[in-house]
């Protein structure tokens, strides 16, 4: 498998690409955003090691820009910033898991290994369907670049839409994914929140996206 090393630090840099390849892993590195953006784009890496911390862009940016470019390798963001936010900033960003400097070798090793079991699968850190667009960070969902005002529901329903274009989603899983376990009402609460949804995203742009398949539930059609 082959890693990229993403770290400006020479101590740190060397300490990795040793290590790496001692436990059987061919490894690139590089030093800044620029050469990582580029290394990214241009080649199928099985994961990608990032410092947070590098010359310009930094990790944070590295993410959102190859992932903004529809690459998904796994991507593990190394950092001496061990703030909540920090973590945030990167998971948001793309990054698939974060470990705060220092750490033990070993540790990243299995990081590593659970990252290159996922894959290279797309996890957009904004989703679109047709002209609709949800980032579920920033907590915005726009139809043809208007901004929906939705209630924390209706946000929560359309994502699960969103994640399941075209497949046809029975009410008992809306409620399971978009309520939660305590929730003890008819599966009528459904239709009635499509409803909701469809007089927000639907009515006012004179479109049908989310349709009604009686006796079995409801689909996002995104060629709506």
């Amino acid at each position: 498998m082959r890693l990229l090393v993403v770290e400006d630090d020479p101590a740190m840099s060397a300490m990795l690409d040793r290590g790496l390849r001692r436990a059987g892993y061919a490894v690139d590195t590089v030093a800044t955003g620029t050469d990582a953006i580029w290394r990214i784009t241009e080649t199928d890496y099985d994961a990608v090691v990032l410092d947070a911390v590098i010359p310009p862009p930094d990790g944070f940016e590295v993410c959102r820009t190859v992932r903004a470019a529809d690459r998904w390798v796994p991507v593990l963001m190394l950092t001496a910033r061990d703030h909540v936010q920090d973590r945030v900033r990167g998971l948001d960003a793309g990054a698939d898991d974060y470990l705060t400097k220092p750490f033990a070798l070993d540790e990243l090793f299995a990081r590593v290994r659970a990252l290159t079991r996922r894959g290279p699968l797309p996890r957009p850190t904004t989703l679109r369907v047709s002209d609709l667009a949800l980032d579920p960070a920033a907590r915005t969902a726009h139809r043809g670049g208007t901004p929906l005002d939705l209630s924390a529901r209706e946000f929560a329903l359309l994502q699960e839409f969103m994640r399941h274009p075209g497949e046809t989603l029975s009410r008992t899983h809306l409620i399971e994914h978009v309520w939660d376990f305590a929730y003890e009402g008819g599966s009528n609460v459904v239709d009635v929140y499509v409803r909701h949804l469809r007089d927000k995203i639907d009515r006012p742009f004179d479109r049908d996206t989310i349709q009604t398949l009686r006796g079995v539930g409801y689909r996002l059609d995104p060629d709506a």
